[in-house]
């Protein structure tokens, strides 16, 4: 494996150090700074009279609502497994941040999108844009600090797994601290395009220029909405381990003296701090009891130093002869597969 490869395989990897307490301070520097830049930028579309000024205002309105399913999504998550949810509760954090995408589509794009389409076909009577000049001002200065804080994190995360920043924003599971670069981002995007907005209508005297700042805030919104969207449906449909730590994955447990073969390993991600996996072995038939239990011992080690995010193992005992070799794709997750026996660790 190609140590490029490997490299940027970490990005997609959960982590076993806790950022919990990192991601939740970086929401909260987002949500209070949304709240407070959506309230002045409301005040300021009235008094200006601007279509972008009141699509601002709604696309803070929706981060704001963003930041608070997020905050949920990091609390729920951290609950620890019990007898209703045996493998814990990772997977919820996806189920809100997908409801954050959501608020972001409903909140903020389709709001921006109408305003500026209601613009357009009415026209609006312009107002005195001082007002919005200060808002955006400050705005973007609050905005700015909270973008720093998210991508902060982010960069001492991508620095420590020693990937590309573009790569970890991209590929970890981490959704939270994604959610918040890229929507205070936008947000920043979004600020430049309602000054542009302003500019235009106030030396031109036509709406028309206020009416397409709005429509582009909406189609960023969309874009955002998009991109979260599809990044938490795809973690809660299931994503496996990357190729490479697949293939390290094997390794290690054929490692294992009493270990023949690996017929089938599925690998899964469970939130920013967990993986499961799950394999068909076949044993040394000539292998006794204990020995098969301290095999079992022993891959758990080994995969729990290789990657101590690995919060289970599950191994079942399986002929060679009847297990269906088509399940073994590296990357990929076979046939989900209750085991029969051998050892599992408890995250």
């Amino acid at each position: 494996m190609a140590p490029e490869q490997q490299q940027q395989s970490q990005a997609e990897l959960p982590r076993a150090q806790s950022g919990g307490g990192e991601s939740t301070v970086t929401v909260i520097v987002a949500a209070l700074a949304n709240l407070g830049i959506a309230l002045a930028k409301a005040v300021a579309g009235v008094i200006s009279g601007s279509s972008a000024m009141l699509s601002e205002a709604a696309h803070s309105v929706a981060d704001t609502v963003t930041e608070v399913l997020l905050l949920t999504a990091l609390k729920r998550s951290e609950k620890p497994a019990d007898e209703e949810h045996p493998l814990g509760y990772g997977p919820e954090r996806y189920i809100w941040a997908l409801l954050a995408a959501v608020a972001t589509f409903v909140g903020g794009a389709v709001f921006s999108l109408y305003d500026g389409v209601h613009t357009l076909l009415a026209g609006e009577e312009l107002g005195d844009p001082l007002v919005s000049y200060i808002v955006l001002l400050v705005a973007f200065a609050l905005e700015g600090f909270s973008l720093r804080t998210g991508v902060r994190q982010a960069r001492g995360e991508a620095a420590r797994l020693g990937v590309p920043f573009r790569h970890y924003l991209r590929r970890t599971p981490d959704t939270a601290v994604k959610a918040v670069v890229l929507e205070d981002s936008a947000a920043l995007i979004g600020l430049l395009l309602a000054a542009g907005g302003l500019l235009g209508g106030q030396l031109t005297g036509s709406g028309v220029w206020d009416a397409v700042a709005s429509l582009c805030i909406g189609v960023l919104l969309l874009y955002v909405a998009f991109v979260l969207g599809r990044s938490n449906v795809e973690l809660l449909i299931g994503r496996p381990l990357p190729g490479p730590m697949w293939e390290r994955i094997r390794a290690e447990l054929l490692a294992v003296d009493e270990i023949e073969a690996v017929l089938e390993l599925t690998t899964l991600v469970q939130g920013p701090r967990e993986a499961l996996v799950a394999a068909k072995v076949d044993f040394r038939d000539v292998s006794t009891a204990g020995q098969i239990e301290r095999a079992c011992e022993q891959a758990e080690r080994r995969l729990r130093e290789l990657l101590p995010a690995i919060g289970r193992v599950y191994l079942d005992p399986t002929p060679g002869r009847l297990a269906p070799v088509e399940g073994l794709t590296p990357g990929r997750p076979g046939p989900a597969d209750t085991p029969s026996s051998g050892r599992s660790g408890a995250g």
